[in-house]
């Protein structure tokens, strides 16, 4: 009725005032006009509640709907987003109303649904999260997903973050496993941008604590003063102990009475035990601490019933060149010095008679409880071979012995245990000259000797080796005695001289003057001749030859024969004269 009347109205309306008054814009557009203000207030109600798409940021949306594959996520936009549910695996409970925030990956697909990214957005969240943290130095959370080569790592706002061995703990880490699938808080301590790399730790957050606690714990410390720890660390000279957040040192030789090869055999890893401090510098920060001390010295609960002369078991600990230590209550230790193993007077290597670990019995020699010392004897156990020396080893009685050690002067034999006699090197052979006794015999070897001199008290006991046999030089006296010739080659020429060999034993010098032939040339090395013997010295064992010696002895002869024809021819000659001579003084006289 209404509309019927406007349309009346507009019939008789007057043309020009209807034309004045016509609406061109809403006839041009098809759409009513908006007044100005209504259409700002209409961009600014846009503008506040809804996304631009064009825009890459990160918003929040709101999960509206989840299918199978796929999350439906209102952001106020034109229309809704999707997300593929692999992007919330990390979150396996997401569910319709939860707020998560998206970037805008596609502004529209082939379907045109619009398209958003939650890991992208997450991952630019995180960084701005991250970064955040570092510059403020805010504590954050991570998830331990892994190890890795030389630490773990760790999920922060879904980064994944290097967490160093070094950095996971103030003590020293062995057994990383025991973190993997652990929520624990960290520290950035560095970013790198250029790699994305990003490296936490979870040591910096308790070490402020620790430095706090080790103030307190240093402000206290007394020489003397006995506190539980943890043993941190093991190496071969000692034991590094945590006393809550302090560190100390038992010294190898601090761990126990006995003696150790290694701190393992008293101490192990990660085990709780109380120490007593010995000594710290100045400013506490070396604290030197002890174990055994916490003990009663061995030497104090050693029994009273031990005394000199009693015999005691032991174990040998350790072997020096001088001895044996053998401990022989735990922290008790006696020395067994080499002379007290062997009634012998010849020393040897303690070697030679024990070895480390040997379960061994001594005699207790003395025993100082004061100083805490004691020396023990092996040879005691046995009679002294000597005390019945003069009846098993008399002079003059004849052995077999072996040979233990060489000296430039002489041979060591050992008769028995405890025995030993020296054969001086002019006693091993009747005829070699023998310059070392090693050219002659070998450690070892067994030797046939004869006793030549006893000193009892002395314990000394003077062998010979050539004694047991007769010696030659007796009967070379008579067969190369002086004056005696032979015929024999020469053996070698020396400084003043030549060498002969007139038997296997005696080599003979012949001085250079002596080896002239007859023609005044003298022999040569190789060269047969006769000899002649000109001096024999059995106490020296020196024979002295000469060749020339032969044909000059015959010259002599020579001369004295023709001498003494000579003076008989004169005789004879002179008498003959003398008797004319008185015929014609007798003539003379008629």
């Amino acid at each position: 009725m209404a509309e019927t009347q406007t349309k009346t109205e507009q019939e008789n309306q007057n043309p020009e005032e209807f034309l004045a008054n016509f609406d061109w814009h809403n006839y041009e557009e098809g759409i009513e006009k908006v007044e100005d203000e209504k259409l700002k207030e209409f961009e600014k109600l846009v503008e506040d509640n809804f996304v631009d798409t064009a825009d890459e940021e990160v918003v929040e949306g709101v999960v509206i709907h989840l299918t199978d594959r796929e999350a439906i996520i209102d952001i106020n936009a034109k229309s809704e987003g999707v997300i593929s549910l692999n992007e919330f695996r990390y979150n396996p409970d997401l569910k319709v109303g939860d707020k998560v925030e998206v970037l805008i990956d596609v502004r529209e697909d082939k379907t045109g649904q619009l398209v958003l990214s939650h890991r992208k957005a997450r991952t630019i969240k995180a960084w701005d999260r991250v970064n955040a943290a570092y510059d403020n130095g805010e504590i954050v959370n991570g998830f331990v997903k892994c190890r890795t080569k030389g630490g773990m790592i760790v999920d922060v706002f879904g980064i994944e973050a290097f967490l160093p061995g070094s950095q996971i703990d103030v003590k020293p880490i062995r057994d990383y496993d025991q973190y993997v699938s652990k929520t624990m808080e960290f520290k950035v301590v560095k970013i790198n941008h250029e790699f994305k790399n990003v490296v936490v730790s979870h040591k910096a957050l308790i070490e402020a604590d620790i430095e706090e606690q080790k103030k307190e714990i240093i402000s206290q410390l007394e020489k003397g003063q006995v506190l539980e720890g943890v043993v941190k660390n093991i190496t071969s000279y000692g034991v590094f102990i945590d006393l809550g957040g302090v560190d100390g040192l038992i010294h190898i030789t601090d761990l126990s009475w006995s003696r150790i090869n290694h701190p393992s055999e008293v101490v192990e890893l990660d085990q709780k035990l109380n120490v007593v401090i010995l000594d710290f510098d100045d400013n506490k920060s070396r604290i030197q601490l002890g174990l055994k001390q916490l003990q009663k010295h061995p030497w104090e609960a050693l029994s009273d019933e031990i005394k000199v002369g009693d015999k005691v078991k032991g174990k040998v600990v350790v072997i020096a060149d001088y001895g044996a230590f053998i401990e022989v209550a735990e922290g008790v230790e006696g020395l067994i010095h080499v002379s007290e193993m062997s009634w012998s007077t010849h020393l040897r290597s303690a070697q030679d008679f024990v070895q480390v670990g040997d379960e061994v019995e001594a005699v207790v020699l003395t025993l100082d409880r004061e100083e805490r010392k004691m020396s023990l004897g092996i040879k005691q156990l046995t009679p002294d071979p000597w005390t019945d020396i003069t009846t098993k080893y008399p002079v003059g009685s004849k052995h077999e012995g072996i040979v233990r050690n060489f000296t430039n002067f002489g041979v060591f034999v050992e008769l028995e245990e405890g025995i030993d006699g020296l054969i001086y090197i002019s006693d091993l052979s009747w005829t070699k000259k023998i310059k070392h006794p090693s050219e002659f015999v070998s450690v070892g070897d067994k030797l046939e000797v004869e006793v030549l001199e006893l000193d009892v008290e002395g314990r000394k006991l003077s062998l010979g080796h050539k004694q047991t046999t007769e010696n030659p030089w007796d009967k070379y006296e008579t067969e190369f005695g002086v004056g005696t010739v032979h015929t024999v080659e020469v053996n070698e020429i020396v400084d003043k001289g030549a060498t002969i060999n007139l038997n296997e034993d005696i080599v003979a010098f012949v001085p250079s003057r002596h080896m002239e032939k007859e023609d005044g040339k003298k022999l040569k090395k190789g060269e047969t001749a006769d000899f002649k013997v000109i001096e024999f010295n059995k106490e020296f064992k020196r024979v002295v030859a000469s060749h020339t010696a032969i044909f000059r002895e015959q010259e002599e002869k020579n001369v004295k024969t023709a001498s003494n024809t000579s003076v008989e021819k004169t005789t004879l000659g002179d008498l003959d004269a003398l008797a004319e001579l008185k015929q014609k003084m007798d003539k003379e006289k008629k």
